[in-house]
C-alpha cells in the first residue's frame, strides 16, 4: 500500500539511495540540471525529501528549507524550518512522487505562506498521475528517473 492509498506491486526502497552517501551525492549532481535558473530556496519535504534537498543544497550552493507535514505545536511551530520563504521562489523537492498528494498539499500551505513555486523535482516519478495532478496546480514535475525509465 503506498501513501496515496494505491496498491503496487512495485517498491522503491528510497532509503537505500538516501542512506548511502556515494549514491546520493550522485543523485543529487544528476538532478542539478533539472532546478531551476531563478531557485531561491530548494524545499525538502518531510521526511524522504529532506536528505534529497540537503544533498541538492551541497551541490548547488542554494540554500534548503524543511517543510514538515503539519507544523509542529512546539519550538519554531512552522511549516517550513529555515530560512523565511516568503517572496521566495522555491523548488519543491520529493523522493518518490506516485499521486503528487503531499507535494500539492505542502505547495498549498507554502503559497499561503507566500512562496512562489511553479516546479518540483523528485528522484523518481512512478507515472501513477502526480505529474498530471501537479500540473492541475501550475506545477511542472521533472523527475530524475520515471519508472519507465526503471523498468526497462
Amino acid at each position: 500500500m503506498l501513501r496515496s492509498g494505491l496498491t503496487s506491486d512495485v517498491y522503491f526502497d528510497k532509503y537505500q539511495f538516501e542512506s548511502d552517501p556515494d549514491t546520493l551525492r550522485s543523485i543529487a549532481a544528476s538532478l542539478v540540471p533539472l532546478v531551476p535558473a531563478d531557485t531561491d530556496l530548494l524545499a525538502g519535504l518531510e521526511l524522504g525529501g529532506i536528505p534529497v534537498a540537503t544533498a541538492l543544497s551541497l551541490a548547488t550552493g542554494i540554500p534548503a528549507v524543511f517543510v514538515r507535514k503539519q507544523p509542529k505545536a512546539y519550538g519554531t511551530a512552522k511549516l517550513a524550518e529555515g530560512p523565511p520563504i516568503d517572496g521566495s521562489r522555491l523548488l519543491v523537492v520529493e523522493d518518490v512522487v506516485t499521486s503528487g498528494g503531499q507535494i500539492v498539499e505542502s505547495v498549498t500551505q507554502l503559497r499561503n505562506l507566500g512562496a512562489i513555486i511553479t516546479t518540483a523535482t523528485g528522484v523518481i516519478d512512478r507515472q501513477q498521475g502526480g505529474s498530471e495532478n501537479l500540473a492541475a496546480i501550475g506545477i511542472e514535475l521533472r523527475a530524475l528517473f520515471t519508472r519507465a525509465d526503471l523498468d526497462s
